[in-house]
């Protein structure tokens, strides 16, 4: 881990926090400094990121928050303000995946998708964005995809939800440019997370599950074009961390209503 001080001065509030990436972007802004908040609907993965912070720990504080429930979202991002004692940068790394043929997707499954990713970044950045306009160079990250643009089969649900989290944050950014609030997103593919391994099932990150008669040749098109340690098909979430530190700080100063890739080259 790098030893930076660039989140020294400033209060972060992520989301997902208890798994996968959003845990790995908690470990990282800690290590920057940062003073942050972890939120995921998961106390136990909650209390795992804190184990995880070691000495850290004194800037880490903790809230259980379901990102698809309104009134939960409210009393959450409201505690997590007060707690921070205000508000510069957001990460909207709360997220779920759900993978199944189309005529066999139920609307539920659907609806639960476009919830947790889609309508759990809006609520969240609504509730936060009182705070981030008296915010030190606020900043916002959200969580889109490389699905958004590319083909990822049977994910459909995933797909359109992280489409629409890129053309909120685009919006939003235009919106938000005049008060200096900025907007950006990630757009991972081939991370390992929660979402990827199957072992965020408890927290608010469901692994793929995969049709059992899926084929894998349609993913030919998605592998990295990096090489990683004894060839490993998934990049650790630090790569995805270390790109989020860097959008939420001051040295993205300059960076609004854009996305970056984060694949190993996938997708040139």
């Amino acid at each position: 881990m790098p030893d930076l001080s660039r989140f020294a001065d400033r209060r972060v509030l992520i989301t997902g926090g208890g798994s996968g990436i959003g845990q790995a972007c908690v470990l990282r802004i800690l290590a920057e400094g940062g003073h942050v908040v972890a939120a995921d609907i998961s106390p136990a993965g909650l209390a795992e990121t804190v184990d995880k912070a070691g000495e850290s720990r004194t800037r880490l504080a903790t809230v259980t928050m379901d990102v698809g429930d309104e009134a939960s979202v409210r009393a959450g991002v409201a505690d997590a303000v007060s707690k921070l004692g205000g508000l510069d940068t957001l990460v909207n790394a709360a997220g779920i995946l759900r993978s199944s043929h189309l005529s066999q997707t139920a609307l539920a499954d659907f609806e639960q998708v476009l919830r947790i990713n889609l309508t759990g970044t809006f609520l969240v950045t609504r509730e936060a964005i009182g705070a981030l306009h008296e915010g030190r160079g606020p900043a916002v990250v959200n969580f889109s995809s490389t699905s958004a643009h590319f083909a990822h089969p049977y994910m459909a649900a995933y797909a359109a939800s992280k489409g629409g989290v890129l053309a909120m944050t685009h919006a939003w950014a235009s919106e938000f440019a005049k008060a200096g609030i900025r907007f950006n997103c990630v757009q991972p593919g081939s991370i390992s997370s929660g979402m990827t391994d199957g072992s965020g099932a408890s927290r608010q990150s469901v692994g793929p599950g995969l049709p059992e008669d899926a084929d894998y040749t349609l993913f030919g098109k998605v592998a990295p074009m990096l090489p990683l340690d004894g060839g490993a098909i998934f990049a650790g979430p630090d790569a995805v961390a270390g790109v989020v530190a860097m959008l939420g700080s001051h040295d993205a100063y300059f960076i609004t209503g854009t996305e970056v890739r984060i694949d190993g080259g996938s997708h040139m």
